[in-house]
């Protein structure tokens, strides 16, 4: 047997042994911690090592009217009368901005080869509520439109992407089920469940995207009207909106008249002497302390994001609701959500308890990441485009398949009948 070595311990070795283990220690804590994501906007959202999100490295191809027959009517109406600008007013000029956002996005590419994911444009709530689309028209065409769509049929449509701007949702589509039930799609619109048997709203493909507020409240510099110092607010909490025959909403309108000094809470008809004037509604808006966002035809609410630009505290009075970026923002720091089952004088004298200084906090912390709901470029570091950018990073895959598609041994994609995907005659059957 060989003779045991034995090397001595020093007084150098038990100082290194210590100096490795704290650092092991400092170091275990600090990929432990929280960090913090900054834009060069000021927007401050906290994060964990485990949720912060990557700058996006994905290629989005964007279809063009001119390639397939019929996209021009989901853009335009069956007449072509449809014009961008008039559809760029109301909630769904979020259609019209994201189209044009991404036609000039630096994660657009010209190659279908290389993309990772299809833009499909639409304007179709505008189209429709301008009577250039019926029901029918609209679900016909887009039926159309994806079956000369061969990348769709590859993937089951799991790497196309479709928004839907209202609080209707996919169901604009009424075979939405049938045929892209796979797909991305892009909506504020979170639940349906009220008036529909099923949500179009899948938390694990779909995306929430903010609402479209104003383009005059959300410009740099001088906006429609100012926020109000708090001290000058006449109203401790207010909401301006319809009805609808919702309960909810009904409530706040017989709260209001018990408390006609707390609670601002008109009648609003769409149209006629009840109706607010833009400027009248925004002047109106910021002359309360918070804004109460009830549920309507459905979970979701303008009113919500318009709040953070009048600086009042957005109170959600919708349980079912569906919010945007949910991975970066903490909305129990910028908001206040309420049972819905609860409206009633207790809701008043909470947000009566709630002393100026938190108020401001929170309406500080809100001014932070409201840019997160202005539709700009994705160069912005801080826009709705780029929270939308790094969501759709997240549903990037490196394979697709569907039931329709199959592959060989050299990974050639075939159909059922063995032709080659490059060969495949349009217009395709659809899974």
């Amino acid at each position: 047997m060989p003779p045991h070595h034995h090397y001595q311990c020093t007084r150098t070795h038990q100082i290194g042994a210590i100096l490795l283990v704290a650092a092991t220690f400092f170091l275990t804590r600090l990929l432990d911690a929280p960090c913090t994501l900054s834009t060069t906007t000021g927007t401050t959202v906290r994060s964990s090592q485990h949720n912060l999100p990557q700058e996006p490295s994905l290629k989005i191809y964007v279809y063009d009217a001119s390639e397939i027959d019929g996209l021009n009517e989901l853009l335009r109406g069956r007449d072509g009368k449809i014009t961008e600008e008039a559809c760029l007013k109301g909630q769904w000029g979020t259609q019209v901005k994201i189209h044009k956002l991404l036609l000039q996005s630096r994660y657009r590419t010209w190659k279908k080869e290389e993309a990772d994911l299809f833009f499909v444009p639409s304007y179709v709530k505008c189209a429709r509520m301008m009577g250039g689309l019926n029901d029918k028209e609209i679900n016909h065409t887009y039926v159309k439109v994806i079956s000369q769509m061969p990348n769709f049929r590859l993937s089951g449509g799991r790497d196309h992407i479709f928004v839907f701007p209202s609080g209707a949702g996919a169901h604009l589509f009424k075979s939405w089920a049938t045929y892209i039930n796979r797909s991305i799609i892009l909506t504020p619109e979170g639940d349906r469940t009220d008036k529909r048997d099923t949500s179009a709203f899948n938390t694990w493909k779909d995306i929430i995207i903010p609402g479209n507020v104003d383009d005059g409240m959300t410009k740099a510099g001088s906006t429609v009207v100012q926020p109000l110092p708090l001290s000058k607010r006449k109203y401790l909490a207010n909401y301006l909106g319809r009805a609808q025959g919702k309960a909810g909403r009904l409530r706040l309108i017989e709260l209001a008249k018990q408390f006609p000094e707390k609670l601002e809470c008109p009648d609003l008809k769409l149209s006629g002497g009840s109706k607010l004037g833009r400027k009248e509604y925004f002047e109106h808006l910021r002359n309360s302390k918070f804004c109460l966002a009830p549920r309507g035809e459905s979970s979701w609410t303008l009113r919500f994001y318009e709040s953070f630009f009048v600086e009042c505290v957005p109170v959600i009075i919708s349980d079912q609701i569906e919010l945007p970026f949910q991975n970066v923002i903490d909305y129990s720091q910028i908001s206040i959500k309420w049972p819905s089952n609860r409206i009633g004088p207790e809701l008043l004298q909470y947000l009566e308890s709630i002393p100026d200084e938190i108020i401001e906090a929170i309406i500080a912390r809100g001014r932070k990441v409201r840019c997160f709901w202005v539709y700009a470029s994705d160069s912005e570091p801080c826009s709705a485009m780029h929270g939308v950018m790094r969501e759709l990073q997240r549903k990037v895959r490196q394979f697709h398949q569907s039931a329709e598609t199959f592959w060989l041994h050299n990974g050639s994609f075939v159909n059922r009948n063995l032709v080659e995907f490059s060969k495949w005659e349009l217009p395709v059957s659809l899974p």
